[in-house]
């Protein structure tokens, strides 16, 4: 195995590890709402630590990246990450489990800028676009996740012992992957006060279009159980088919979305996504049953695959910043999609349905495509790689 290809494996481990601790959590928020009796506002409110910890974490992640570097920022947050995921399992009350959920975003986050800065560095080494790909690795973890948590569940096993498990894997996965990682980022600049500078149009851009894409995966990772439940009237085996449904093909379109910005270009890619994730949804609000709501999640796994590793990827190409701190700025702008996604859709459920909720959501997945259009001029700045 030659050298390119071991960090590659090596950032690709890293990935799978960020989502199915990312995954497990998700898998049982329907499980945990129902043993603490909260209602959907209060799950809402929940919700709203996670992305909470995230925006945290974000000045945080881009200074320790700029200052230790990748590789170290990325193994310590992600030993943080499977110790604090079985945190979750043990919360007994509303407080415990917004504390644990908040500490959970927190180092997710951290992990998250980390590994993603380790791929650009590798992404640098192959000279192609192959950012999709590590994205998808990330995405088959949620896959998998999803069905070993809906195993969990049919076992009856508890989330707690459902989340040390996940944990002790991801200690494996660590011990793995440490020796082949990055050990230096690249065009890492020594100005460290570029942290507090405020991002050029090309990253702004980016990070809209990412608002738009966090949203509405937000909206999918943490609600798409709640939809079946409550909307679709599942079984409680079933409860978990929209989850798996979405990330079944979010992780099939990372795999392949690399071959498809090649050939046709990344803002076309764009303006597709955004047009599935429209259509994906408002299939599942217009006709919510079981076989018409399975298709639509699978069409909005289809279209968010490709929104946040290629805005991710452009964020990496900026030329005004160095990989670490151009992701922490994209990555702080679109964590607030993220931040106002789910909990935005338990106070609208609230007050009407989840269906007007995630026809809400639609509207912002067609707001990609529009974005995309509109900045062509915008996102066709040119790479210094």
């Amino acid at each position: 195995m030659n050298s390119n290809l071991k960090k590659r494996v090596a950032v690709s481990a890293m990935f799978f590890l960020s989502g199915i601790c990312f995954a497990s959590w998700a898998s049982r928020i329907p499980d945990i709402k129902n043993a603490l009796g909260l209602n959907e506002g209060q799950l809402g409110g929940v919700l709203l630590g996670l992305p909470a910890g995230s925006l945290v974490a974000l000045p945080l992640a881009g200074w320790m990246v700029h200052k230790f570097g990748s590789k170290k920022v990325v193994v310590f947050s992600a030993i943080l990450y499977a110790l604090f995921l079985p945190l979750l399992g043990m919360a007994d009350s509303i407080i415990t489990l917004i504390g644990a959920v908040i500490l959970f975003g927190l180092v997710g986050n951290l992990t998250n800028i980390a590994v993603n800065t380790q791929a650009i560095g590798v992404e640098f080494c192959y000279g192609k676009t192959i950012m999709a790909s590590f994205h998808g690795l990330w995405s088959l973890a949620g896959f998998v996740g999803g069905v070993i948590g809906a195993a969990m569940i049919d076992l009856k096993i508890s989330p707690f012992l459902h989340f040390l498990i996940i944990g002790i894997l991801c200690f494996f996965i660590i011990v793995f992957a440490y020796g082949n990682m990055l050990s230096e980022d690249v065009n890492k600049s020594t100005d460290s006060s570029m942290v507090l500078k405020k991002p050029d149009r090309l990253l702004l851009r980016v990070g809209i279009i990412a608002f738009c894409g966090m949203m509405c995966e937000g909206c999918m990772f943490d609600w798409s159980g709640v939809y079946f439940d409550k909307i679709v009237h599942a079984d409680a085996s079933l409860m978990t088919l929209g989850y798996i449904a979405f990330m079944s093909t979010m992780a099939t379109g990372r795999f392949i979305a690399d071959h498809f910005t090649q050939r046709y270009g990344a803002i076309i890619l764009l303006q597709f996504s955004g047009a599935l994730i429209f259509t994906g949804l408002l299939i599942s609000v217009l006709f919510p049953s079981i076989i018409f709501a399975t298709v639509g999640f699978l069409l909005v796994g289809a279209g968010t695959s490709s929104v946040i590793p290629l805005a991710f990827s452009m964020a990496g190409r900026s030329e005004s910043y160095s990989p670490g701190i151009a992701l922490a700025m994209v990555s702080t702008i679109a964590y607030f999609g993220f931040l106002f996604g789910p909990p935005l859709i338990g106070f609208v459920a609230e007050q009407f349905n989840l269906r007007v909720s995630f026809m809400l959501i639609a509207i912002v997945g067609a707001f990609i495509a529009v974005l995309s259009t509109t900045g062509k001029h915008i996102l066709k700045t040119p790479s210094k790689t």
